[in-house]
């Protein structure tokens, strides 16, 4: 499932994000979302979520809920 959709993403979900330093490699980083920072129904780059490490990442791909 993409991460483009604010409603699809819930907190204490694993996710896979990429970084800010990571966007031109597109590496991606699994975690559970804490928290989710972007406010509007959907986004094309991905929802912006904080992971429970403290990471700050677009989803790119929902894992597990």
């Amino acid at each position: 499932m993409q991460g483009k959709n604010r409603q699809d993403i819930i907190v204490g979900a694993k996710v896979a994000v990429v970084l800010k330093e990571d966007q031109r490699s597109g590496k991606l980083t699994e975690g559970i979302v804490q928290d989710i920072l972007t406010n509007s129904p959907n986004h094309p780059h991905g929802i912006k979520v904080r992971l429970s490490n403290g990471l700050v990442g677009r989803v790119k791909k929902i894992v597990s809920s």
